[in-house]
């Protein structure tokens, strides 16, 4: 109860602030409470209501960091716009405040997903609380699973290994106990978000078996290169992931249709670069070359098709 009542003070001051959704907690009890005496209540509105929450919860917190790292990552005449757009002038504090926010958000609202399913479990002496757990991961509607926070983790990680970062103050940190660790030459994001909560990114391809480079999330959850995304998928870098077949599945899932709603990890790419810098510039050189034969041939094909040869 103690949580119950910290999480609705703390959604009253942050939807004040931001208006952003949260877990209707009182209607979730509410719920849980009829439970005792009308068995079959929460079959047809508890999960639901808790679905359809957790989405807006996702789709908020989605739409509000990627305007924090539009913020980081804009440059030339949109690094201005984005700046009036969002009223942050350019500063970094006002990022970083913005992306901590989201954080706590983040993981308040995870945290705040656990607790009522396991009040769910211990009501209904059951595991379908846990079971809906497992169902909205597969589903990859976990907040934790969202690339946008693997964004924010790299943003923070980038902001606190640059010069500027000495000036910002203490407490400037999006994450504490965050950082880019290798294990016999293998990348892996570790964060410790809170006490109850830990997270884990593996940054190896699953197809070339190395560091993931201009890495890209697929929306079955899974980051890969871009090039060997596009191999994948069956289609060049010039045409790009939407243009692959709706079929086409994930080389390491099997999960269908997941390459039209990809996205580029760019916090991600910019921290992997600094932090392996020899590999990259290997690397870079390679895919260089792969990219212009790829495009060569593109355009001869092309060339061809219209002129009927």
């Amino acid at each position: 109860m103690k949580f119950f009542k910290e999480y609705g003070e703390y959604m009253l001051q942050i939807q004040d602030q931001k208006k952003l959704p949260g877990v209707d907690f009182k209607n979730l009890k509410k719920m849980l409470k009829q439970c005792r005496s009308v068995i079959n209540v929460c079959d047809g509105s508890f999960f639901p209501s808790l679905m359809k929450e957790m989405c807006m919860v996702v789709g908020s917190f989605n739409e509000h960091a990627q305007k924090v790292l539009d913020v980081h990552l804009a440059t030339g005449f949109r690094k201005y716009f984005v700046w009036c757009r969002d009223k942050v002038q350019g500063n970094p504090g006002a990022v970083i405040k913005e992306g901590k926010d989201l954080v706590g958000y983040a993981i308040m609202n995870a945290i705040a997903m656990r607790k009522i399913l396991k009040k769910y479990d211990k009501i209904h002496d059951s595991k379908q609380g846990e079971a809906f757990r497992s169902q909205v991961q597969s589903m990859h509607m976990d907040i934790l699973q969202s690339p946008w926070l693997f964004e924010l983790i790299a943003l923070d990680i980038n902001l606190r290994e640059t010069k500027g970062m000495n000036n910002i103050g203490n407490g400037s940190e999006l994450f504490e106990g965050c950082s880019l660790i290798f294990k016999d030459g293998k990348p892996t994001i570790s964060c410790e978000l809170c006490d109850a909560v830990n997270l884990e990114i593996d940054l190896t391809c699953s197809i070339c078996l190395d560091t993931v480079f201009d890495p890209v999330y697929l929306t079955c959850g899974h980051i890969f290169c871009f090039m060997c995304a596009c191999k994948s998928g069956s289609v060049t870098i010039v045409d790009g992931l939407k243009a692959t077949h709706p079929t086409a599945k994930c080389p390491l899932c099997r999960e269908a249709g997941v390459y039209h709603g990809s996205l580029h990890l760019e916090e991600l790419n910019i921290l992997l670069g600094r932090s392996c810098p020899e590999y990259w510039e290997k690397r870079l050189k390679t895919e260089r070359v792969e990219r212009l034969r790829e495009a060569k041939e593109h355009w001869e094909s092309q060339s061809r098709a219209f002129l009927g040869i």
